[in-house]
């Protein structure tokens, strides 16, 4: 099997095409691995959509009160179990930036229980952050619906005045070109955000940092990456969309032949069977595209050192050079791999003095 080495990694920085290809490669190289890597997040988050998907069914579909409950019930329990699951992704996308870094430093193999064997060695500072991360997304989403709300609220009233003036004809031609700025603009405002938090898994995993100074790690690296981050976003949504057509076809085929209404805005009332086919699909799908969001964006990491501190210099005098002793001075950047993989605080100084002689 072919591997990637450290010559592999350019000194130039990379394009959001250079990125989204090598992220492929890197994926391509090393398939089952990933596949095993991101396999058990997805597991998680597809258990809770399964019981979403059911619980939702049958609160709709029920007219006692004793089951209405326990669709209840189930539909909560689904939506916790997703949360979970997306918490863990986020969590276990840490674990794989340390790996890859290891790959380009050390030239290690890629493997799950590398990966997995980092996030356990810090599990809980990427639970804090995970947590943090979320309620970042969750807060710049709802943001980024309020001013995309406002902003169609301006598009409309623009509209109507100039209907009182302008031809038919140019004005559907502004209306089209004014809602496509602003889904573009609101896109931009959201991912510009969502660039300011997305590198804390890897500064906690790769640089050893607590939650908070990870935080502010995040914010300072995070330069010029809105572009890159919409370019990866965009080919992951296509590409998701893409392979759920074609693997999603024969259930839908099955389902049409079987009589079943597959309009979306009535999937309360699908079959148990047809919406456990489709969430089970769905999330098929996600286990395999995940590996590239989440090579991509430890890619996209590796790229913003690279472009502001030099990292692919540090990471060749780090394989090339031995060890760096262990001083008190504090270097004015991150160190190409912590090696201390712990948050507790440094051991006594021995009492023999500073060389620890008795």
């Amino acid at each position: 099997m072919a591997t990637t080495n450290f010559g592999q990694l350019a000194i130039a920085p990379l394009g959001a095409g250079d990125l989204i290809d090598r992220a492929i490669r890197l994926y391509r190289q090393h398939f089952f691995v990933f596949i095993r890597i991101a396999t058990p997040p997805v597991i998680v988050v597809a258990i809770g959509s399964v019981l979403t998907s059911v619980g939702a069914r049958y609160m709709v579909a029920t007219v006692d009160t004793l089951s209405l409950a326990g669709a209840l019930l189930m539909l909560f329990a689904g939506l916790c179990i997703s949360l979970i699951g997306y918490l863990f992704s986020v969590i276990v996308m840490g674990g794989a930036t340390r790996n890859l870094v290891t790959h380009l430093l050390r030239n290690e193999p890629v493997s799950a229980r590398a990966t997995y064997a980092a996030v356990k060695s810090r599990f809980w500072s990427l639970l804090g952050a995970s947590v943090l991360v979320m309620l970042w997304v969750a807060f710049i989403g709802t943001a980024t619906i309020v001013v995309w709300y406002l902003a169609l609220l301006v598009v409309a009233f623009a509209a109507i005045v100039m209907a009182q003036v302008a031809p038919v004809g140019l004005l559907v031609t502004m209306a089209i070109i004014l809602v496509l700025g602003v889904v573009f603009l609101s896109a931009w405002f959201f991912f510009f955000l969502f660039g300011r938090i997305v590198y804390v898994p890897q500064a906690i995993m790769v640089e050893g940092k607590g939650v908070f100074a990870a935080v502010g790690r995040s914010f300072s690296l995070a330069k010029g990456n809105v572009r890159r981050l919409m370019a990866m976003f965009m080919f992951t949504v296509f590409a998701f969309y893409g392979a759920l057509a074609i693997l999603v076809f024969p259930l839908y085929a099955y389902g049409w032949v079987s009589g079943v209404d597959l309009s979306p805005i009535n999937q309360s009332e699908w079959p148990v069977w047809f919406a456990i086919g489709n969430a089970v699909i769905t999330e098929t799908i996600h286990i395999l595209l995940a590996p590239v969001w989440m090579l991509g964006l430890s890619l996209l990491y590796v790229d913003e050192r690279v472009r502001h501190e030099g990292y692919d210099i540090e990471l060749m005098a780090a394989r090339q050079l031995p060890e760096m002793p262990k001083t008190n001075v504090a270097s004015p950047l991150a160190p190409a791999l912590a090696l201390e993989m712990v948050s507790a605080p440094p051991p006594p100084r021995p009492a023999g003095g500073i060389l620890g002689l008795h």
